[in-house]
């Protein structure tokens, strides 16, 4: 990255600036480094590319919370601008940039270095002591499975297991274009694999075929007896299988984090769709190039899930529909982003009653996760954790979504129309998140 590829007119952009030759108190710089991450559009690569190995330089290149820092762009007390990668409006990968700053927007470890420590511990201790306490097998002295009580720690079990299906039959599935999911984890849970079956989930709701025997009887000859087994529909094809015991597959990990997860928020429990809202977040702690956030990529993308669920639950939540955090409000506000910075397509939209309960509940409720890549969402997802105002730059991706295939849509009838919207076309991310921008600046 050059220099000219710095906007030094922008005012936060100014104090970087200065902040490489004058020296600021480490607090001053955390607390300027979350105020700049919040910017969203094309300044968002340039500055996780200047701040965050500045920050760590600044606020001490040691260990990061008890784990090395990220290669030598954060060891090195003084960051030059040739160490960087030009990777314009992006967080950079290699150096698991993206696993840190995805911490700290959020809110999982706070913006001064000297507290991440202590915080890191204690959320990974607890996240610990929820898989003691609430991953338990049933049964007591005085209980039974044909107990009818409502104590009965047996009925719970059978009501958390309706719950489980779900979770069962969606993290099997989990973003089926990459092996990721259903490859083995190099950081299983000893506490789930060792316990011969007991405490693994999907063995709980695993169905089972009795064997069985069919008489046949052909004409007068003897009766003999057909031991055919039928495939069962247990499985279908295509589903994640489990792993061996004393082994565990990256979707049994999800498959544990969404039931602690419904278990902790029984007002809302599981909703088909945060399979896809936490794939992103555990892939990318799970891929982290340091193997100590690897290893306890589990507990840390549980409280950085929790985190986000707590600012978008309501798009989950259908009694909260109508309600300006509902998803029915988001809906009408993107309509009202189109209408502004594209009426053409809008009224054509309008003409063939296009509404965005057709395509844009999808896009919205899930920030977009189903209808990119993964590589491609965690990209977008850089822009939209960075937005400070939560979300409305998902507004403004959206709009830019729709603009970017006006053509098309202003030239096509209504079936053609929901299905592009619905199947949207392959596309440059980097075109879109930019048409993004430039709309949040009008």
């Amino acid at each position: 990255m050059s220099e000219r590829d710095i906007d030094y007119q922008h005012p936060f952009c100014a104090y970087l600036v200065l902040s490489f030759y004058k020296n600021i108190e480490p607090d001053s710089v955390s607390t300027f480094v979350v105020s700049f991450l919040a910017l969203p559009g094309p300044h968002l690569g340039h500055l996780l590319e200047l701040v965050v190995p500045i920050h760590l330089a600044h606020v001490g290149g040691g260990r990061l919370a008890g784990l090395q820092p990220h290669g030598d762009v954060v060891a090195v007390p003084v960051v030059q601008q040739q160490q960087l990668e030009p990777h314009p409006r992006r967080i950079p990968e290699d150096k698991g940039l993206r696993s840190l700053v995805w911490k700290i927007l959020l809110h999982y470890i706070p913006p001064e270095k000297n507290n991440w420590e202590s915080t890191i511990l204690t959320k990974r201790q607890l996240y610990n002591q929820y898989i003691n306490e609430i991953i338990v097998s049933p049964g007591g002295p005085s209980d039974h499975p044909l107990n009818i009580s409502p104590d009965s720690s047996w009925s719970t079990y059978f009501k958390d297991n309706e719950v489980l299906l779900q979770i069962d039959k969606d993290v099997r599935r989990l973003c089926p274009d990459i092996s990721f999911f259903q490859s083995a984890t190099e950081f299983p849970c000893p506490e789930i694999v060792n316990s011969n079956g007991v405490k693994r989930l999907h063995k709980r709701v695993e169905q089972s075929m009795l064997k069985y025997s069919t008489l046949e009887r052909r004409g007068l000859g003897v009766a003999k007896l057909s031991n055919e087994i039928r495939r069962s529909d247990s499985q279908p094809h295509g589903d994640y299988a489990p792993l061996r015991e004393g082994c565990e597959a990256h979707w049994e990990v999800v498959e544990r984090l969404l039931f602690l997860y419904a278990k902790l928020n029984p007002g809302q429990g599981y909703v088909q769709g945060m399979n896809e809202i936490i794939g992103p977040i555990y892939h990318t702690f799970a891929t982290d190039p340091n193997s100590e956030y690897r290893q306890h990529a589990e507990a840390d993308c549980f409280f950085c899930f929790t985190n986000l669920m707590s600012e978008i639950r309501d798009f989950f939540i259908r009694t909260l529909d109508e309600t300006e955090s509902g998803i029915n409000y988001m809906m009408t506000r993107l309509c009202d982003c189109v209408k502004k910075n594209g009426p053409q397509v809008w009224q054509r939209m309008e003409v063939q009653e296009l509404r965005p309960q057709y395509y844009s509940f999808r896009w919205i409720t899930l920030l977009l996760s189903q209808e990119f890549s993964l590589p491609d969402v965690e990209r977008i997802w850089d822009s939209l954790f960075a937005d400070s105002m939560r979300f409305d730059f998902l507004i403004h991706i959206c709009c830019a979504m729709i603009l970017l295939v006006e053509e098309n849509l202003l030239n096509s009838d209504f079936a053609s129309n929901v299905k592009l919207l619905q199947n949207f076309p392959p596309m440059d991310v980097s075109l879109i998140l930019n048409k993004a921008v430039e709309i949040s600046r009008r």
